[in-house]
Order: structure tokens, then C-alpha cells, then sequence
């Protein structure tokens, strides 16, 4: 529940977080806050490539944070992400429980009516830096649990309407939800050194510097 608050509050504020050298071993990253304009204004801008890509070149789903709970990363998020928590069979089995979906402000009850959406699809993840991964590192992306933006629990519907496009040729269809996907999108970019194309970034900007203006952007590097 703890983790869903700030999933939810997010909706209101993001923030930026940069990595930062530890002072000492296991020493939290120190907070940093900045607009999503300035946040925009960190993205290496450059022309995409989709030369090589498929779907498998990123292993999804995978154990999870938690290996030894039986879920995996799916199962892991939706049962993060629940208003009312779902019941828990053998073999990680969901049922019941409650869910908002924020890009078009859904209630659902099915854990099967869900797609677990990554914020940056893998398609354009690949665009934009992560043809040069290690298959290790696409791994980790596809599963990042690391991040509350990374991964996101919503219909099937909006998720596949959104497919692999990005802020240029698609937004949630909630106006309410506008602002926080686009602080959440540059944030995911940000948090894995992703670059953006410039129909990207122009859309970025345009809400960055109208609508989303008071929105802030955190973000810590993996």
C-alpha cells in the first residue's frame, strides 16, 4: 500500500533524483528536485534506430525483486499497485483485488484485465540506447522494480492503444494523467541514459513549458 501511495502522489509531483558518489558503502543517493523543463533539457537528443530489434532481446518477466515469493515481475507490480490488495494462491495466482488504471482513470477488479506497461516501451527503449546493452541490462530494464515510474499496471486497452509510440504520437487519453506520464516518461529516460529523437523532445517540451510547467521529475540512474 505504502509503495501504491507514492505511485498515486506521483500523479502530483515527481521528482529528480542524479546519482550521486556515496560517501560511504550502501550511503542512500542524495535528492535533487528540478522542473520538467530543466529534466527535459538533460535528454541527449539523437535519431533513432530500430536496425535488430525484437521483442526477446528483453527477458520479461523474470523472478522478480523477491525470488523467493513465487511471482514474478508481473505478478510483483500488480500486487504493488493494488488499492485492495488481491488474494494470493499457489503458484502466484491473483484473484480478487482492486486496481486503478491512471492513463484513462479505470477501475478494475480482474488481475487479468491488466498489462503491465513499461513506461518506456521496449521497442522505443531499443531506439534510443538500448541496442548497445548487454543482454544483462536489457533484463534488468524489462523487469525494473527499482523505479515506481519503470513499470506501470494498466488496461489492456490504453496500453495497447499506446503500443510502442511515444509522447509525440501518444498520450493517456485521462487529461488528468497527461502531466504525470510525461514526468514519468523523461524520468524513465533519464533513469537509464535513454536518448530521444526531436519530434520527442518538441513534444516534450511543449508540455514542459505549458500545461506540465509545475510538474517535477526524480529520477535515480541504474
Amino acid at each position: 500500500m505504502i509503495k501504491n501511495f507514492v505511485r498515486g502522489f506521483g500523479a502530483l509531483s515527481l521528482a529528480l533524483i542524479p546519482l550521486l558518489s556515496a560517501p560511504a558503502a550502501h550511503a542512500a543517493p542524495a535528492a535533487e528536485v528540478t522542473t520538467l523543463a530543466d529534466a527535459v533539457g538533460l535528454v541527449q537528443v539523437t535519431e533513432e534506430d530500430r536496425t535488430g530489434y525484437t521483442r526477446s532481446s528483453f527477458k520479461h518477466w523474470n523472478a522478480g525483486d523477491d525470488a523467493g515469493d513465487g511471482c514474478n515481475t508481473r505478478a510483483e507490480v500488480l500486487i504493488a499497485e493494488a488499492l485492495i490488495a488481491p488474494t494470493i494462491e499457489a503458484g502466484c495466482k491473483l484473484t480478487g483485488g482492486t486496481w486503478v488504471s491512471y492513463y484513462d482513470g479505470q477501475e478494475v477488479t480482474s488481475a487479468g484485465a491488466l498489462d503491465i506497461d513499461h513506461m518506456v516501451p521496449l521497442a522505443e527503449a531499443w531506439d534510443s540506447g538500448a541496442s548497445a546493452w548487454t543482454a544483462k541490462r536489457r533484463e534488468a530494464y524489462a523487469n525494473d522494480q527499482g523505479a515506481e515510474a519503470s513499470l506501470v499496471a494498466v488496461t489492456a486497452r490504453s496500453n495497447r492503444s499506446k503500443s510502442d509510440q511515444d509522447p509525440a504520437d501518444w498520450m493517456p487519453p485521462s487529461p488528468e494523467a497527461q502531466c504525470r506520464y510525461v514526468g514519468e516518461w523523461v524520468a524513465t529516460k533519464l533513469r537509464w541514459q535513454l536518448t530521444a529523437d526531436d519530434r520527442e523532445l518538441e513534444a516534450m517540451k511543449i508540455y514542459a513549458e505549458g500545461p506540465c510547467e509545475d510538474t517535477i521529475v526524480r529520477y535515480t540512474p541504474a
